[in-house]
């Protein structure tokens, strides 16, 4: 006879949950702030521009977001080097046909909702991983286009390192067209990865949800146990 018992597994190190959620947080500000300097809302006020200073502050916000992101995002890359086995960079680039295989066998689970084969990663999934690796070249569209827009306005070294962005990409208008439209992704990325934390929180039952804020992940282990011999009695 065989039951099941689960173990605890310490996935997510502290760095890699506070890298979470900064990232999560500097998102959302960047994309509330971007959505009001792309699009200034219209208020009516009487007095001088300096006595409100709104939108001043909105901007100083999203810069100042900015940066939290950029180096938020230069550490996830270096603890993907120095971090455990599931942070390690590995999990995020498909490099064997098992990759793929799992990927495959997710989108399966994801769409058709099949039961009893949830169980494939401890802790990113290989989709999941790879959707990550997807979104890391976005954080990297966004930083470049971002900072090359603030490099003709700013004395930061940080920004004039992205002085070159604009004749890249064709001048200042393409660059604000495509740090608008990779804004508007990041906000379908989040909706769906929320959905599907949840999803393969309640499929799996392995604490996905507090994973990201204890670290710890629940594995199910089959366990045999032999079965009590009862004593036949004599005829």
């Amino acid at each position: 006879m065989s039951t099941h018992k689960l173990r605890r597994v310490f996935v997510w190190e502290l760095p890699v949950r506070i890298y979470h959620w900064v990232n999560a947080l500097a998102i959302v500000v960047l994309c509330i702030t971007g959505y009001l300097i792309g699009k200034p809302p219209a208020i009516m006020f009487g007095g001088e521009a300096h006595e409100r200073y709104l939108f001043g502050w909105i901007r100083f916000i999203h810069f100042v977001s900015a940066y939290i992101f950029l180096f938020n995002f230069v550490f996830r890359i270096y603890w993907g080097f120095v971090g455990n086995k599931y942070a390690d960079w590995k999990n995020f680039i498909p490099t064997n046909r098992k990759y793929f295989r799992e990927m495959w066998e997710v989108l399966r689970i994801d769409i058709l909702q099949l039961k009893g084969k949830e169980h494939l990663s401890v802790g990113h999934n290989a989709l999941a991983g790879f959707t990550y690796f997807m979104m890391f070249l976005m954080f990297l569209v966004q930083i470049i286009t971002g900072f090359g827009l603030y490099a003709a306005m700013s004395h930061s070294w940080v920004a004039g390192m992205f002085a070159w962005a604009p004749y890249l990409f064709g001048g200042d208008f393409a660059l604000r067209q495509i740090h608008h439209i990779t804004m508007w992704l990041f906000i379908l990325f989040a909706i769906i990865h929320i959905y599907l934390v949840f999803y393969h929180d309640y499929v799996e039952g392995r604490g996905e949800v507090s994973s990201m804020s204890g670290g710890w992940k629940f594995i199910e282990e089959e366990v045999f146990v032999e079965e009590p011999q009862t004593e036949k009695k004599p005829a």
